[in-house]
Order: structure tokens, then C-alpha cells, then sequence
């Protein structure tokens, strides 16, 4: 069965198991024309596309009476002013990452990826399962926003740079582009981090405006054109174990609406979380061997760097959690689902992974 047609189907269930018959709601529901600016360009076609996605068919569970439509970064506001933009109510909704809004309070990024805490696997669970919507929307509701989980990345990657990193001392002075917490993390270990939107990163590495980039993986990274400016390209990506992008409404206009357009906004975004992730699964493989043909250079980072790195996290993260009792909550809640997590899939997902690369040798 088509996606289009579960769509439709799943529609014609929201309205059939209501206890007005669905005729007469049709009839009583309002017409509704929302608008949503976002924080990525047109050009990228996973992360601007889920949103378009996820706008289609909420316009399709509600047969066209509710509908979104999507402005890409600068349209309406730069790319990094997206959730001031709702929460202000220039705009009804958005769709962003939250990690860009550190500079507010570094919870955001918790809401969305910080160093070293959960995969792409924990974080739908403890979304969807564990608590996290209404532990993040608790938080994003003193921001005068509701927002919903409406992509994920999947594992990213360390980053773009001109030159071999080495040891830790290599970070010092250099200028990168990198996102959420990691900047912060980064910047403990000599990196001079830059928050730079997705759509201005390459013109700043190419002018040398930075020297690094991290962005989020082959496939979107090969589309920036990073590999044009940068030969070298690090993994693992230990700054983003997998990046939720969201939804996001503002909180006066989301509660304005019927329960059934609100269930077809959450169908909607779930859909399109889980689609963005396929999507990459699909796209990254090839675009990496697109890459390494024509002569990038794949390496991992020095076991030196990363556990300095996991070291200064940690430290940052004791110091945050004892000032800032938001931070706190969701943190803590978040590092016990991943212990958790752990202890299950190095027995079940990791030891079949692994398996399967020593028998088929990669």
C-alpha cells in the first residue's frame, strides 16, 4: 500500500471513530491556513523536504481544511531567528533545530543532540515511549512554543578540515562551525566555535571565514559543497549521535486547534521523523562512496581527542546540571534511558553489527 493511501486511510479512521458522524463533522470543522518559516534552504532536500512532506499531508488527513505552507530560511526570518519567529507569533509555526537556540538556554540542545548522550534508536523511544514530549514541551511551553519531533538525522559525522588532526593540540585556534553544545564542548579544547545557519556555512569555509565544519553527513554534506574546500573528513560524530529536528507551533495558536487537526499534525510528524531517517540511511552510503571517489580523505579521530573531549563534556555537564535545574531534569532523565539502552542493544544491535563485519569483512 502506498504511503498516500495509509495517509488517506488513516485519516478516514480519525474521522470514523469520532462520535459525530463524518458528515457533519467535515462540516463543523474550521478552514485553517497556518504559515512556516524554516531554518534550512530549498537546496537540501531531506531536511527541507520532511518538512514539506510532513505540510502535504497534514493538509491531506484534514482534506485541504487545515493546511501549512513552508517558507524556506530568509523568506521570512533568517534560518537562526525561526523559533523567535513563533514564539512571537510572526509566523504560526516553524521547523528547526533546537540546538540552534543554546545561546537561550543550552536545554534546547537536549531537546535535540548534545556530545555523547543518546542514537538516533533512544531518542525515538524516549520520545515516543519514555517520557520526552511532555518532559521538552514542560520546558519549550515557558518559550510560549509546542513542539513535536519531525526528523532525525541519524548518526553524524565529526566534520570537515583542511588539515590532519593529530592530537588535541591541533584544535587549538581553529574556527569551526559547529552546532548546539558541541560548540561549547569544543571550544574547552582551544576550538573558536562559529553558529552559522546551514545555508551560509559553505560561502564562510570557502572565503576562510572558518577553517572546520561539521554539518550532518555525506549525503547533505556533499550537496554544501564542503568537499570542494575541505579534503579531510572525520568521523564518528561524536557532537551529534543523531540530531531530532521539530515542529514547532506557536503554543496560543496550537491550542486554538480541533483535537482531530492536532492528531493529524502529530500522524504527520511522526511520519516524516521516521521517513527523514530512512531517507539518510538510503542517501549517506552512496554520497560517502561519491566522495571518497573523488579523493576525500576518510579518517577517525585520534582516541587522544575524543576522550579529551568526552572528558571536557562531562565536566561541562556537572557544572550545568548544578546550576541549571531545567537542564538538569531532562539530562539526567535522558542519561539513565541511555544506560539502560546501552547495557541492551551491546548485547543485541552492537554484537550483530558486529558479526556481520567480521564475517563479511566490512
Amino acid at each position: 500500500m502506498k504511503r498516500r493511501d495509509v495517509l488517506k486511510s488513516t485519516g478516514a479512521a480519525l474521522l470514523a471513530g469520532s462520535a459525530v458522524a463524518a458528515p457533519a463533522i467535515a462540516q463543523s470543522l474550521p478552514t485553517i491556513r497556518w504559515r512556516a518559516t524554516s531554518s534550512f534552504p530549498k537546496s537540501l532536500d531531506v531536511t527541507y523536504g520532511a518538512a514539506e512532506q510532513f505540510c502535504r499531508h497534514v493538509g491531506e488527513l484534514t482534506e485541504g481544511r487545515f493546511t501549512i505552507q513552508q517558507f524556506a530560511a530568509g523568506e521570512i526570518v533568517p534560518g537562526l531567528q525561526a523559533l523567535d519567529a513563533v514564539s512571537n507569533g510572526t509566523v504560526e509555526a516553524a521547523y528547526t533545530g533546537m540546538l540552534f537556540y543554546v545561546g537561550k538556554d543550552p536545554t534546547f540542545a537536549l531537546t535535540a543532540s548534545v556530545p555523547f548522550l543518546m542514537n538516533p534508536r533512544q531518542q525515538h523511544a524516549w520520545y515516543y515511549h519514555g517520557g520526552g514530549l511532555a518532559m521538552t514541551n514542560e520546558f519549550f511551553k515557558k518559550h510560549n512554543v509546542y513542539a513535536l519531533p519531525c526528523g532525525n538525522t541519524g548518526m553524524q559525522w565529526g566534520g570537515w578540515f583542511r588539515k590532519e588532526i593529530k592530537t588535541v593540540a591541533d584544535l587549538s585556534g581553529l574556527k569551526m562551525r559547529i552546532a548546539g553544545l558541541a560548540g561549547t564542548i569544543a571550544a574547552r579544547v582551544g576550538v573558536v566555535p562559529q553558529q552559522i545557519a546551514p545555508g551560509d556555512i559553505y560561502p564562510a569555509l570557502e572565503r576562510g571565514t572558518i577553517d572546520a565544519v561539521e554539518y550532518i553527513g555525506p549525503y547533505d554534506d556533499e550537496k554544501l559543497g564542503f568537499n570542494k574546500v575541505a579534503q579531510r573528513y572525520y568521523a564518528p560524530g561524536w557532537q551529534e549521535g543523531g540530531t531530532v529536528f521539530h515542529g514547532v507551533f506557536n503554543l496560543a495558536k496550537w491550542n486554538e486547534l480541533p483535537p482531530l487537526y492536532k492528531k493529524a499534525v502529530e500522524v504527520a510528524a511522526q511520519a516524516a521523523t521516521t521517513d527523514m531517517l530512512a531517507h539518510y540511511d538510503q542517501k549517506n552510503p552512496e554520497a560517502l562512496i561519491r566522495l571518497v571517489g573523488q579523493g576525500v580523505q576518510v579518517s577517525l579521530f585520534p582516541q587522544e581527542v575524543l576522550e579529551r573531549l568526552y572528558a571536557e563534556a562531562e565536566a561541562y555537564y556537572k557544572e550545568i546540571t548544578a546550576t541549571n535545574a531545567e537542564f538538569a531534569k531532562i539530562f539526567n532523565h535522558q542519561r539513565e534511558f541511555q544506560r539502560k539502552g546501552n547495557i541492551y542493544h551491546q548485547v543485541a544491535d552492537f554484537q550483530y553489527d558486529l558479526m556481520m563485519l567480521r564475517l563479511r569483512r566490512g
